[in-house]
């Protein structure tokens, strides 16, 4: 396993502007209330603690969503950062949903119906965000969002995301600032979509080897092949990483509209900029 990535982050600097732009980006859209799916997991974890912090934790829903087969571990971690954040919790399973739709679906795909798990856990989510009017907040990490590592319309549906540009390191320094609870912050990190599962196995690559090049590639603008070669990374493992961000654009775009008049919603017409013009 590679070293840790040094990623150059200050974490206090960093917390002050996360939660600037949670305070900012909610109440602007007229809204105080959050609502935060929390999975006993780091990124989640990091999230609530900052909306807390941001909003007050009255102010924020913690919401735990387990699966029958979902780990008696995630749940008591999810406990342990909610009791360290001091929000109110609910707690909703997903078992019925999840398997009435899977029969009638025919679902046996392990991935299928974590995916089908993800988009149920999506509907309680915006369910309890409008009985609180509230806005969701994502959790999604930089590193999963370049290697298209979501389920559209499931984890990858949210209102804002506060971790969005930040790699999986940089979320797990930041948490070690927030204190997360030790549980956590050292566990493997898994989407606890069936039992055993783990990201990077999943992945087939380390969070710390896709890092490095990510950040190298993405935000230094090396080009990939000199990326791979100043990290000593096996060139086909390199090229994997890479592909993976290429072929999973699509997660990263509202849908496509095509392009038929003057002024196109997403395209040529953008919010604030054209606003009322």
């Amino acid at each position: 396993m590679s070293a840790p990535v040094p990623l150059p982050m200050d974490a206090p600097e960093l917390t002050r502007q996360l939660e600037a732009f949670l305070h900012e980006e909610i109440t602007k859209a007229g809204f105080s209330r959050a609502v935060v799916g929390v999975s006993g997991g780091l990124d989640s974890a990091v999230v609530l603690l900052l909306a807390a912090r941001a909003l007050g934790p009255e102010n924020v829903l913690a919401l735990r969503m387990p699966h029958r087969d979902s780990s008696p571990e995630s749940l008591a971690h999810a406990d342990l950062v909610i009791e360290k954040a001091g929000c109110p919790a609910e707690t909703l399973e997903v078992t019925a949903p999840v398997e009435a739709a899977r029969e009638v679906l025919g679902i046996e795909d392990p991935l299928r119906r974590g995916n089908l798990a993800a988009r149920v856990r999506m509907i309680f989510l915006y369910d309890r965000a409008m009985a609180r009017r509230a806005l969701v907040v994502g959790t999604s990490n930089k590193t999963e969002l370049l290697l298209g590592y979501s389920t559209r319309w499931g984890d990858g549906a949210y209102d804002l995301d506060p971790v969005g540009d930040l790699y999986k390191c940089q979320v797990r320094q930041l948490g070690e600032h927030l204190g997360v609870p030790r549980e956590v912050l050292g566990k493997p990190p898994s989407a606890d979509l069936w039992p055993g599962q783990t990201d990077e196995a999943e992945l087939g690559f380390t969070y710390d080897d896709a890092d490095r090049l990510l950040w190298l590639v993405v935000d230094r603008r090396v080009p990939p092949a000199e990326a791979i070669e100043q990290l000593g990374l096996e060139r086909d493992l390199g090229r994997t990483i890479l592909e993976r961000m290429r072929r999973t654009q699509f997660k990263r775009a509202l849908p496509l509209v095509c392009k038929v008049q003057a002024r196109t919603i997403g395209i040529d017409f953008r919010y604030p900029r054209d606003w009322g013009l």
